[in-house]
């Protein structure tokens, strides 16, 4: 006899920062609205609103890009702990249906409610209650899916945004996959995406008519994933729990960096930055590996890494020296970290501690 499926709800608010921003400042509902760095600093649109969208801006985007594509583009620096306020009211919402929450982002999340007893049971009208109250309460949309499993759940979720709810039942998951372009797959990005589309499959029907062995020696390990989803299995569970594998900062800076001198130089700021965060995540006793990261002028980047149980100023000017010999250029971007492995009562950094986007 088979398992009963499982209820996962994935929810999604619409363009958070830029919805929060738009709460804050109605007269900024009608305007194309990006949040998000200075095109004078190398910023990047952290999220747009949908006016913004229909001229092609996206996420990520070079800010001085995405104006000139929009010249009215309002521009406005991310409020991150406005933000991180609206995020707690939203996670506490979840808590009411179920413990099984796995966040994603600050606006992003799976929920397992195959045992919730709320709303008779019901996924898709705990969904909808939940959306209801994140808009009554924060005063945004949100989108959600619902499905028997997190791949297609985060799928359906964008299936009708903004402020939309779709929901794939058991019986409807081989046909909903089938359709799917291969680009939507977990894991397919463009260079995979155009590989496929180059060997001739153009959708999850398509793939199916490959055999395991076949994507594996297409794709490596990453053939046994694709074989999965193409046909809509993901067994992954909702995760409340995150085990931490490292702890890092980062800075890019305007202008670049000019010399190795001038980097070191930049070492003692993003090292005290680093012992803070390390501080606050509780993973003094963890640490196994020190590394440093640089990205060069032409945004060639290359990583350092060394054995260390400890953060150690002079030991990362010494990675330093070595990661700026292989490109020996200016500097765009640095930073420093550390590799974490297992150690006992490591606490998880909360996820509203210092979130990017």
């Amino acid at each position: 006899m088979n398992a009963p499926a499982r209820k996962i709800i994935h929810c999604d608010c619409d363009c958070f920062y830029a919805a929060v921003e738009m709460r804050d400042n109605p007269a900024l509902r009608e305007v194309p609205l990006a949040v998000g760095g200075r095109p004078d600093q190398r910023g990047v649109v952290a999220t747009c609103n949908y006016e913004a969208r229909r001229y092609g801006i996206h996420s990520a985007m070079a800010t001085a890009q995405a104006i000139k594509l929009c010249p009215d583009l309002v521009v406005i620096p991310p409020a991150m702990e406005k933000y991180r306020i609206a995020s707690r009211q939203i996670l506490a919402i979840y808590g009411d249906y179920t413990d099984l929450i796995e966040p994603l982002s600050l606006d992003e999340a799976y929920l397992d409610v195959s045992d919730s007893p709320h709303c008779k049971g019901s996924a898709t009208l705990i969904a909808q209650e939940i959306r209801k109250r994140i808009f009554d309460t924060v005063g945004i949309t949100a989108s959600a899916g619902v499905a028997p499993n997190k791949f297609v759940a985060k799928i359906a979720s964008d299936w009708n945004k903004p402020d939309g709810l779709c929901l794939v039942r058991p019986d409807e998951v081989d046909a909903f996959v089938a359709a799917l372009p291969v680009k939507k797959l977990h894991g397919v990005g463009k260079v995979t995406a155009a590989k496929l589309n180059n060997l001739g499959v153009q959708t999850c029907a398509d793939l199916r008519s490959w055999t395991m062995l076949e994507l594996q020696h297409h794709f490596g390990s990453f053939g046994t994933r694709l074989h999965d989803l193409c046909r809509g299995i993901d067994n992954r569970l909702v995760c409340n729990e995150r085990e931490r594998k490292s702890v890092s900062v980062e800075e890019t800076y305007t202008p670049d960096v000019p010399d190795l001198p001038a980097c070191i130089a930049l070492l003692p700021e993003l090292f005290d930055n680093l012992n803070a965060r390390i501080a606050r995540a509780g993973a003094q006793k963890s640490v196994q590996k020190l590394f440093v990261k640089l990205k060069f002028s032409d945004f060639h980047q290359t990583t350092v890494e060394c054995v260390g149980t400890a953060p150690h100023v002079g030991q990362y000017a010494r990675l330093m020296e070595t990661g700026y010999a292989r490109g020996k250029q200016p500097v765009r971007l640095l930073g420093v970290g550390v590799r974490l492995g297992e150690a006992e009562n490591l606490e998880q950094l909360s996820l509203f501690a210092d979130a990017d986007v």
